[in-house]
């Protein structure tokens, strides 16, 4: 069964083609990364993925239900989204919670806990801390966290109401080379559980595309550059031409790293150092 169906999608805005007949396909059992540079449009769509844009052309439908013919607020609940837009508000507007608390609120939809959770609640949320490796912090302040830990927490948080679909949206913003690597250790294992969402991870930095991932769709200026099996995707043709320079592609762990080729065909140093989840 399809979590996830697009189908030659296009938007455009003030009559300029922002999406360009992008059509894929998440079925369950599959997680998949999203690339392309910034402008790409990434973020548009997934906009229209979670019902806050409308495509001009094409068509959008979440576990079967088809844009258009279902109630949008209803396909929403079945798709959580990690942004570092909703890190910045949740930093704004729930500064005093603690991290259990931010994390429960994910059961209401809510910024800030607001509503009585049962004892049930609270038992899930102390679950999905365990399994993301932030039980230790539940206690703490989300304000006192690590940007890494508080990506963490927005992450169990998303997963409270058991979504069919997890959106996260470059979570690896404004982290060091250990914060990310950690984050991507947890997401890797969170993702490789039987009862884990459908990922779709988008970032521009091919790698953090984790092992768990098993597709990737690359994108430039609206249009699919590439769609598919991960190995199939991430290669030195496609990634040049998703990313405009020359580039190497070496594979460590089923993760692949990238290296920029200077125009004298030397390799220029590696973009990245392999950190633990490489290794696996």
């Amino acid at each position: 069964m399809a979590v996830l169906s697009v189908s030659n999608v296009t938007w455009i805005r003030n009559e300029r083609k922002i999406l360009d007949d992008v059509s894929f396909e998440i079925r369950e059992g599959e997680h998949w990364g999203l690339i392309g540079l910034n402008g790409s449009g990434k973020t548009s769509l997934l906009q229209i993925i979670a019902g806050y844009q409308w495509p001009t052309r094409g068509q959008v439908s979440v576990l079967g239900y088809a844009y258009g013919r279902v109630d949008i607020r209803e396909v929403r609940r079945q798709i959580g989204w990690v942004s570092y837009a909703l890190l910045r508000r949740v930093e704004q507007d729930a500064e005093g919670d603690k991290a259990l608390d931010v994390i429960v609120s994910g059961a209401f939809s809510s910024i800030g806990l607001w509503e009585k959770p049962r004892p049930e609640q609270w038992e899930r949320a102390h679950a999905l801390a365990r399994q993301l490796g932030i039980e230790h912090l539940v206690d703490s302040p989300f304000h006192a966290l690590s940007q890494g830990e508080k990506q963490r927490v927005l992450i169990a948080r998303a997963l409270m109401p058991k979504p069919s679909l997890l959106i996260l949206d470059e979570p690896c913003t404004a982290l060091d080379v250990r914060a990310r690597e950690q984050l991507l250790t947890a997401l890797d294992t969170m993702a490789m559980s039987p009862d884990a969402p459908a990922l779709l991870y988008v970032t521009h930095h091919i790698e953090e595309m984790i092992p768990a991932i098993t597709h990737v769709l690359a994108l430039d200026d609206g249009r699919v550059v590439a769609c598919g099996d991960k190995k199939a995707v991430l290669t030195d043709d496609v990634l040049s031409r998703t990313f405009h320079v020359p580039v190497r592609t070496v594979w460590q762990g089923n993760r692949a790293f990238l290296t920029v080729v200077s125009p004298g065909g030397e390799k220029a140093e590696a973009a990245v150092i392999p950190g633990p989840s490489a290794r696996r």
